[in-house]
Parts: C-alpha cells; sequence; structure tokens
C-alpha cells in the first residue's frame, strides 16, 4: 500500500494555500485562483533526494482505473471546480458548467474565453502515476489521486498543449513557457513525494537540472 496516507510532511504553506484556494473558490462570487502554490526549491530538491529510483512499467495500465471527475462540492465536478479556480470572472449555471469567463494558460501563456478550449491537465499524468507506483493501490486510492485539489496536481491549460503533453514526465516535456518550468517541476516533486512515487533515472536527471536554475 502507498504511504500518501500516513505522510503528512508537506510544508504548512502549500498545505495553507490549498485550504485557503479552496475557501476563496466557494465563498466569493466569482473565482480567480490558481495552482496551489507548490513548495521551495529547496524542499523540493530534498523531496527529490529521498524518492525511489526505478524503471517504470506501463503493464496493465488503463485510464480507467482511474476515476474522474468526481463531485467537490454542490453540483461542481473536479473540471467544474479547477475552471472555476483557475479562471477569471466565471460565471457557471445550475449544473456548475461555466457559460463565461477567461483562462488564463500558465503553460503557454495564452487566454481563453471558452471552457471547450481547456483542459484540465493532471500535472503528474495518470499513467506516470501509474508506471511509478499507482499500480499496486486501491480504485479508491486511485480515484483520490486524479481528483486531488489540495495539491498542486490539477491545471486549467490549452487544451492542445495539455494533449501535446499526454503521460510525458519532465525528461521530455516541460511547459513552452520558461517562466513556469520552476513552479512546474517544484509542483511535479511535490505530488510524487505525498504520494510517495518513484522516479526513473532520465526523470530525476531533468528535474534535478531544473532545480537547480530555480
Amino acid at each position: 500500500m502507498p504511504k500518501f496516507y500516513a505522510r503528512r510532511r508537506l510544508s504548512i504553506l502549500a498545505t495553507l494555500t490549498g485550504l485557503i484556494a479552496s475557501a476563496a473558490l466557494f465563498n466569493g462570487p466569482t473565482a480567480s485562483a490558481a495552482l496551489p502554490t507548490p513548495v521551495s526549491a529547496a524542499t523540493a530538491r530534498t523531496y527529490l533526494a529521498s524518492l525511489t529510483v526505478a524503471t517504470e512499467s506501463r503493464t496493465g495500465y488503463s485510464r480507467d482505473l482511474f476515476p474522474t471527475w468526481i463531485t467537490i462540492s454542490g453540483t461542481c465536478d473536479t473540471r467544474e471546480y479547477i475552471l472555476k479556480r483557475d479562471g477569471s470572472n466565471v460565471v457557471t449555471d445550475s449544473a456548475c458548467a461555466a457559460t463565461s469567463g477567461s483562462w488564463y494558460s500558465p503553460y503557454d501563456g495564452a487566454t481563453w474565453t471558452a471552457a471547450s478550449d481547456v483542459d484540465i491537465d493532471h500535472l503528474v499524468p495518470l499513467a506516470e502515476a501509474w508506471d511509478s507506483g499507482a499500480s499496486r493501490w486501491t480504485t479508491a486510492q486511485r480515484q483520490a489521486f486524479a481528483n486531488d485539489v489540495t495539491r498542486p496536481q490539477l491545471l486549467a491549460v490549452t487544451d492542445n498543449v495539455n494533449q501535446s503533453k499526454g503521460d510525458q514526465d519532465p525528461s521530455t516535456w516541460v511547459p513552452s513557457r520558461t517562466a513556469y518550468v520552476c513552479t512546474y517541476v517544484r509542483a511535479w516533486v511535490q505530488v510524487k513525494y505525498y504520494y510517495d512515487l518513484a522516479v526513473d533515472s532520465a526523470e530525476k536527471s531533468a528535474l534535478t537540472g531544473h532545480l537547480a536554475g530555480c
């Protein structure tokens, strides 16, 4: 069983940021938030050093093994929750579907005014999680990972950028907008650490390099 239910070593800052973002989402008339702030580069380097390095295996993977999306609050499912959290001036109907608003994609710097142009990226992809330890989880644990709105794991981004990323790790893909790379790799390491997921050697080397520049 993965250790993430027992792990509570995340930074106080990261935890409080997630709680504040969640409160703002449903207490305010509109939402204009972003990815919960990841741990610092120094903390991410410490976390990375503790991660198990292992060869990854895709054997047995199916996206259906990670149930998405689930109800987060009221009528809002995970996608709708993140669209409200990450958008500006988002208006929703009674079913929580976004009818207007704008979304800035930090991966590529594009802004969209139609929710259909926005995907919710799993920063650590589901297939990558499977490869690095989630194959041993229960369905309930995989569902929790796939719908985690507290850790820096879900983010509204340009749909074709998300599709281009696919299931790649930072050894082969990081955001084209270089100003966001440090945030991205800090978040990646925080999520992998929290869920006790392994890294492969190329992934660890890439993360080490990126974090050195943060």
